[in-house]
């Protein structure tokens, strides 16, 4: 059994990683321009860095769910080679939000199409699986 979701499993936690690097910025920003929570404004920078933060972590459930739905029904490698591309593209968009917020365009449509792609997976496997024997 491991052995079926081992890729999905270490894309989970790579994401999970990810996550928390992106924590880990926003926290470093409040420090660098003296930004104590709750406060979600002040510097253009910081603001840039806590939205992109939270985006990222606005799209993670979906991303999760659809990348475990696909490798399971569908093929774990194709979700998990979709996944990794998933989770360089959202590195890519908080890079780029950080520096500036037309940098998180491109990285943005590209982590879309890979969402829409892991769903289109993760229904075509599901569709496989109660239609056919």
């Amino acid at each position: 059994m491991r052995d079926q979701i081992d890729l999905l499993a270490t894309v989970t936690i790579l994401g999970v990683l990810e996550q928390a690097y992106f924590v880990l910025q926003v926290i470093y920003a409040r420090r660098k321009y003296k930004i104590s929570p709750p406060e979600t404004t002040g510097h253009p920078e910081f603001e840039r860095i806590f939205r992109a933060q939270a985006n990222c972590s606005e799209y993670f459930p979906i991303f999760i769910s659809l990348l475990w739905v696909a490798g399971i029904f569908f093929h774990q490698g194709v979700a998990a080679a979709c996944g990794l591309l998933y989770l360089y593209t959202r590195f890519q968009y908080f890079q780029g939000y950080a520096v500036a917020a037309q940098g998180r365009l491109g990285p943005l449509y590209a982590s879309a199409r890979l969402l829409w792609l892991l769903l289109g997976l993760a229904v075509a496997g599901l569709l496989a699986h109660f239609v056919l024997p």
